[in-house]
């Protein structure tokens, strides 16, 4: 794929992505569904805070309209909040505007279909085409035929329910810190958390266009840290722009990322008997530590690449219950399509309530092995992939390691880079395994 890869078109706003694709894209689903629906195609848009954003939402909006279907917008929103009104709302799809993590001035646009799963790659390619100008251009569309555009904020709070429905606990007595990264979910957050009876706490929910993800949300975790132990509060989570992926924090700033979270998800739900198939969806940058307590608990896992839209396929064919990343992007199959990282701190929520436990030590049996990643820009990923020296190195140092750590060397998906990740013991050996990996990179004169 030239543009979207597995989170969407993602660039500098107005450099590599700029106003003319997302309008060329609001041209090509306006007529792809207008057409599919005799002229009543409805697509659905929603933003996170970035000020590039709202320029973003009017150019799809205009190409959108100009082709002939209706553009619902619900205006700053989670992406998970588009995945799950598209599909209960009978849309055609929907759009996500977001960079997700990322600073303020980039942006992106994710594409969402009817059933609130990334759209595939069929579809995209041949939108790119469009977009490259490979196809025939598209009509605009005239006198009753032109589209419009709606105002569907009221799907915000239909959302904001459904979140609350989840639960069936109450959550009183609860001092709770939520860190919402002065993105989208500044205004759904907390009042999820108030209506469930929690003592609710909030940081980083004053967006100005500029300040998300800035030294706040899932990214920052220290911020939130800070936060909870400073005000005695029983937890935090954080959020990152897009709301997402979720990071916990325990009542003594302990941080629980999304193997932590995997993990003590999956206790509880063989618990409760909810996780029919004993089984988890991971991807390749799961902590070792993670699968050794999987293994403790007598439960399976699989692995798949980096990217969540590849742990809800693997989960959409096999009927697997829950997966996720590192990163916090934690997909709970009977709630949603897609990571979902309010519902996600609901869940540990529901977790810690009904084993009358604590986030400490829902997690205490877990134990993650220290991890060093470094970045290395190369000339050509495949000759690094491919390269006798290299892979000798690398089959060298797992010899070593054996079941005491683990190695993983990877393409970026997006960049000239090569990732090169170790787990180990100590941070000192984990340091030297990629040390050496990423000097015979060198020596075989491949880096940049």
């Amino acid at each position: 794929m030239k543009y979207f890869g597995t989170d969407g078109f993602r660039g500098e706003a107005n450099k590599s992505l700029n106003v003319y694709h997302a309008f060329k894209i609001g041209r090509y689903l306006g007529d792809y569904f207008s057409a599919k629906k005799n002229g009543n195609g409805k697509i659905l848009i929603g933003k996170d805070t970035r000020r590039s954003s709202y320029m973003f939402e009017s150019a799809l909006a205009a190409g959108i309209t100009s082709s002939g279907s209706n553009a619902h917008l619900l205006h700053v929103t989670p992406t998970p909040s588009v995945s799950y009104i598209t599909k209960t709302e009978d849309f055609d799809c929907g759009v996500m505007i977001t960079a997700s993590h990322n600073p303020f001035t980039d942006n992106g646009i994710k594409l969402i279909n009817s059933e609130g799963e990334k759209m595939g790659d069929d579809f995209l390619k041949d939108l790119e085409e469009y977009i490259d100008g490979d196809i025939e251009d598209i009509d605009l569309a005239v006198d009753e035929n032109i589209g419009r555009t709606v105002d569907f904020i009221g799907g915000r709070n239909r959302y904001i329910a459904y979140l609350i429905q989840t639960v069936t606990k109450s959550f009183e007595g609860f001092r709770v810190g939520l860190d919402c990264a002065n993105g989208a979910s500044f205004t759904i957050a907390k009042p999820v958390y108030d209506a469930l009876g929690a003592d609710t706490f909030v940081i980083n929910t004053s967006p100005n266009g500029f300040n998300i993800n800035k030294d706040a949300g899932s990214t920052h975790i220290e911020v939130l840290q800070k936060f909870v132990v400073d005000n005695k509060l029983d937890l935090g989570f954080a959020f990152d722009g897009d709301a997402d992926r979720c990071i916990a924090v325990d009542n003594k700033g302990n941080v629980i990322d999304g193997d932590g979270i995997i993990y003590l998800s999956a206790k509880h739900m063989k618990k409760e008997g909810a996780l029919k198939s004993n089984t988890v969806v991971t991807t390749v940058m799961s902590n070792i530590g993670l699968y050794k307590a999987l293994d403790e608990l007598g439960i399976s896992y699989v692995k798949t690449p980096v990217g969540d839209k590849y742990v809800h396929a693997k989960m959409d064919e096999e009927g697997f219950e829950l997966g996720g990343e590192q990163s916090g992007h934690i997909i709970y199959k009977k709630f949603a399509n897609t990571g979902d990282g309010i519902l996600t701190s609901l869940k540990i929520m529901e977790a810690i309530i009904e084993d009358k436990s604590d986030l400490n030590t829902l997690v205490r049996d877990l134990k993650i092995y220290p991890q060093e990643l470094v970045n290395v820009k190369v000339k050509d990923k495949d000759k690094v992939l491919n390269n006798k020296k290299v892979l000798s190195t690398i089959k060298s140092l797992e010899k070593e390691l054996l079941d005491s750590g683990r190695i993983l060397v990877r393409p970026s998906g997006t960049e000239p880079l090569i990732r090169v990740m170790a787990e180990a013991e100590t941070i000192d050996k984990a340091k030297e395994v990629c040390k050496k990996i990423v000097g015979s990179i060198k020596e075989e004169n491949l880096s940049i």
